[in-house]
């Protein structure tokens, strides 16, 4: 079996279900996300991707894609259920998420969980090469850092959480919090995406497994693990050539005349989940109409909700009340040829969500809690001319780097309609200067610093007494 000096692990395959002309797969790239993050990186790095391909039953073969390798695990419809549907998003995602709604327990769910780690973990000790990198990607497969361990204690292992890390008060909750932590704590290196949940961690291994740790290093087994920071950044510089491109600014230009030409277009693009705060922004927004503060012939709102978990109660409710509360602010404040809201749900290809992008003037990114948002960063080095105002939530982690945003607290109603207005109602001289600021941010703080400050800092890490020969 051919092996790879730097595998990734992660619970999907980064492809698209479908198939091109030629035969081809295509890199699968939603708004935000973990592809997103990683397609740059590994588009021309000698790797190989462990995942789901998406389906049941055995796992196909793949052809590489842009010279990455896609090794399959294969799931059963039982796995897909009890796994991804059950532990991995309806107890550790909303739990992770400060339980706006409420973590579910199972313990057929956590049997699941074991399983499919495990599978995971012996693909990627198939496929790693003597002394190789294994980095294993978020709360879908905690289990696998400590399981690929066992199976090779040679390689050099890393974990990253792309989602937030609760404080203890919630992860002490879970009924099987310890064999999570140490599953994590198989890693050499584990990286979150800000300080706090390092710290969170950090308490967690000392409470919970009695451990001696700091924020930075946990030690466990003879071996000591670092711990820190590394906010997942993009690609700056290739967004921003897209959106550059002339057919990406003549599509911007029609699609402002095909919304009527507005004097202002405020856009949210979100998966359709319960933590993006999709309900709270429409709510204000459906309050700034009724209160004359905006007015539908001048301003309009576009809102991308692409489905998401369809199979899980909770995100059907939650379509069924998005719509709902859509068709009413059309109705009540829209007029023939001008709904007060644009809502789409179909997937965009990159291009088109970059012209998206150009066309807004206010980006409200305002989730209840998120890990990073790269939608807020993609908004950002799309301004290729130096203009839009990005309305922020204080709890997503993009905050914590784009300080010159608008930012708001979204579950504060009153404040965040006072923050849209703010955003709308900017001089060109302040909307510049925030601008220019983030984009100089996110030029220094890219995809690229981003993987090599963690790849480096895994790369330095390792045991006190030393590594052992593989076992296979």
């Amino acid at each position: 079996m051919r092996q790879s000096p730097l595998v990734v692990v992660a619970n999907r395959l980064p492809i698209d279900d479908s198939v091109a002309p030629d035969g081809a797969f295509e890199w699968r790239r939603s708004p935000g996300g973990l592809v997103s993050a990683l397609h740059p990186l590994l588009r021309h790095t000698p790797a190989t991707w462990v995942g789901w391909a998406g389906g049941t039953g055995p796992a196909p073969e793949l052809p590489d894609v842009d010279g990455v390798r896609m090794h399959t695990v294969p799931l059963s419809a039982e796995d897909v259920r009890d796994h991804y549907e059950g532990f991995a998003n309806a107890t550790l995602w909303p739990l992770y998420h400060d339980a706006v709604e409420q973590p579910e327990y199972h313990r057929r769910w956590w049997e699941a969980y074991q399983r499919v780690n495990q599978r995971f973990a012996e693909a990627a000790a198939q496929v790693a090469e003597p002394g190789g990198l294994v980095w294993v990607q978020d709360y879908h497969l905690h289990l696998v850092p400590g399981l690929l361990r066992e199976l090779r204690p040679d390689l050099r292992i890393g974990f990253f959480l792309h989602v937030p890390f609760p404080p203890p008060e919630l992860f002490m909750q879970l009924p099987r919090r310890a064999e999570l932590l140490r599953g994590m704590l198989g890693a050499d290196l584990v990286g979150f995406q800000r300080a706090q949940a390092a710290h969170n961690f950090a308490q967690l291994a000392t409470k919970v497994l009695g451990l001696p740790a700091t924020d930075r290093r946990i030690g466990v087994d003879g071996r000591v693990v670092r711990i820190g920071a590394f906010p997942v950044a993009i690609d700056t510089a290739e967004m921003s050539a897209l959106a550059a491109r002339p057919e990406v600014a003549e599509r911007a230009h029609r699609l402002r005349q095909d919304l009527g030409r507005p004097e202002q277009v405020i856009l949210s693009v979100d998966r359709m989940d319960y933590t993006k705060g999709i309900e709270q922004r429409l709510k204000a927004y459906r309050e700034l109409l009724a209160n004359g503060d905006i007015k539908v012939r001048d301003t309009v709102l576009i809102q991308v909700a692409v489905p998401s978990r369809d199979r899980v109660a909770q995100y059907q409710i939650l379509r069924d009340r998005v719509e709902h509360q859509v068709g009413r602010i059309n109705g009540e404040f829209g007029r023939v040829g001008e709904p007060a809201i644009h809502y789409l749900t179909q997937p965009f290809d990159r291009a088109e969500l970059v012209a998206l992008y150009r066309v807004a003037d206010v980006m409200a990114v305002t989730p209840l809690r998120d890990g990073m948002n790269l939608v807020a960063k993609e908004y950002v080095a799309a301004r290729v001319d130096g203009t839009g105002a990005l309305l922020l939530s204080e709890f997503a982690g993009a905050a914590s780097e784009l300080e010159q945003a608008y930012l708001v607290n979204p579950h504060d109603l009153d404040g965040l309609k006072q923050g849209l207005l703010a955003a709308l109602r900017a001089g060109p001289e302040d909307v510049a200067a925030r601008m220019r600021a983030m984009r100089e941010h996110l030029a220094h703080n890219d995809i690229h610093a981003w993987a090599a400050s963690y790849l480096s800092a895994l790369e330095e890490s390792g045991t006190l007494v030393g590594r052992r020969p593989a076992t296979r």
